[in-house]
């Protein structure tokens, strides 16, 4: 069973930026403005934290002094399930990990006409998995990652029609794989005896950089045009796996991968703006993902917000992106190396690590918010965001390490549903 409880610690290790209300292990938007309309920030500037984290070509359109201050209270329903010939059915067990908090910080000051900079702090990642009071045939998983990024920024602004930007991210990770449970024989996967307790290397920090750069064209006055380029990071945590069971623990390479996004912004009504956004995330070139066959995502974003009055915006939006993890029949039994471990591991197992360690399969969010202007320089914005529950199953054969004779025809299937409240405090002088 080694190779189990490999495939359940190696699928921890990809728990990057989990499980918020999500494009893959994306966020759908940093601030409460953004994710109340459906994620947007590319053709349509919303608050200085979108013109730092999203497109840095909007920073330079910021006037004055701004600070915000918020975070997000995320709510996953994540569900596991193994089926096999042999060894039964676990039916789908809750993991218990189902509260996470996320900061997030953004400064932007106008030093002239033309100049403006900001920078920018947010919670990117943050989900636990914990399977540890459930059926051992789910390897009692339990994991914690968390993930940020530190964003410098600056934006030009060319003349009144087109503005440019560019930043730098500073991402820190740090990732604790927690306690896994292997067993020395099969039976042990369906009664629990004689099981062993193989802990990860502790926790492991890592850091990286990347850098993005963006545009801001302004045709006529009610219509507004965004692109932006956002470069991949690779990150590496350190002795982290024994993947196989040699007593020495390996690093894992984790690259986040790069995006583009092209979006529109249109203001019919001095009361009412809408936009959308198109963004192509390129799960299948970065180092882990690529190895854990994910597929490349395009997600497609709108929103729209109404001035009630003066002071009271109300907003609403929509997102799409399909799950870069797709159902399968596996039915080859290649083997695949991971960077940079040891063990090698078979098609099935992928897709189990995927389907029970990584469910970052969500495709469908309503999003709800508003923006309330206290004062002359005071505003409060709340989002809330409901990820649809999608369910992915695979089938295949598996067979397990210490006894390469022992297979069963398999299932292995991931159930996500999410819910989350965004709330952010912004100043502006």
């Amino acid at each position: 069973m080694r190779k189990v409880a490999g495939s359940v610690a190696l699928a921890t290790a990809i728990l990057t930026t989990g499980a918020f209300a999500t494009n893959g292990d994306n966020m759908i938007g940093v601030s409460p403005a953004s994710r109340a309309m459906g994620g947007l920030g590319t053709g349509i500037c919303l608050e200085p934290t979108d013109s730092i984290f999203r497109n840095p070509g909007w920073l330079g359109r910021q006037k004055g002094f701004n600070v915000s201050f918020g975070g997000i209270l995320f709510m996953p329903h994540v569900k596991g399930r193994y089926k096999g010939s042999v060894f039964g059915d676990t039916g789908y067990q809750s993991s218990d990990a189902d509260t996470f908090t996320i900061p997030e910080i953004a400064i932007t000051n106008q030093i002239n006409d033309k100049v403006v900079i900001g920078i920018g702090a947010y919670g990117v990642s943050g989900m636990g998995v914990d399977y540890r009071d459930k059926d051992p045939r789910l390897a009692k998983m339990h994991t914690t990652l968390q993930f940020m990024r530190v964003v410098p920024a600056v934006g030009y602004k060319v003349s009144d029609k087109l503005a440019i930007g560019g930043a730098l991210h500073l991402a820190w990770g740090s990732l604790d794989m927690g306690a896994i449970m292997s067993a020395d024989t099969d039976a042990n996967l369906t009664n629990g005896l004689e099981t062993q307790w193989n802990a990860g290397g502790g926790q492991s920090q890592s850091y990286g950089i990347g850098a993005s750069i963006g545009i801001n064209f302004k045709p006529i006055e009610n219509v507004c045009l965004g692109a932006y380029y956002q470069s991949g990071v690779k990150m590496k945590y350190k002795n982290v796996f024994d993947s196989n069971g040699d007593g020495n623990f390996e690093d894992l390479k984790l690259e986040q991968p790069q995006e583009a996004s092209v979006g529109i912004g249109y203001r019919p009504v001095e009361e009412l703006k809408v936009g959308f956004d198109i963004r192509w995330i390129n799960w299948s070139d970065a180092d882990g993902y690529k190895q854990f066959k994910w597929k490349d995502q395009w997600v497609f974003a709108v929103g729209g917000e109404y001035k009630v009055t003066p002071r009271l915006a109300l907003r609403a939006g929509y997102n799409y992106g399909k799950s870069p993890i797709r159902e399968k029949n596996v039915t080859t039994s290649n083997l695949n190396t991971i960077p940079d471990l040891t063990q090698p591991f078979p098609d099935y197992d992928v897709e189990w690590f995927n389907l029970i360690g990584f469910p970052a399969i969500a495709e469908h969010h309503v999003t709800f918010g508003f923006g309330y202007q206290f004062t002359e320089h005071f505003t409060l914005n709340m989002s809330y965001v409901h990820a649809f529950e999608k369910k992915v199953e695979t089938t295949g054969t598996k067979c397990y390490a210490n006894n390469p004779a022992s297979c069963e025809s398999a299932t292995t299937g991931a159930k996500n549903a999410q819910d989350s409240i965004g709330v952010s405090l912004d100043w502006s002088f």
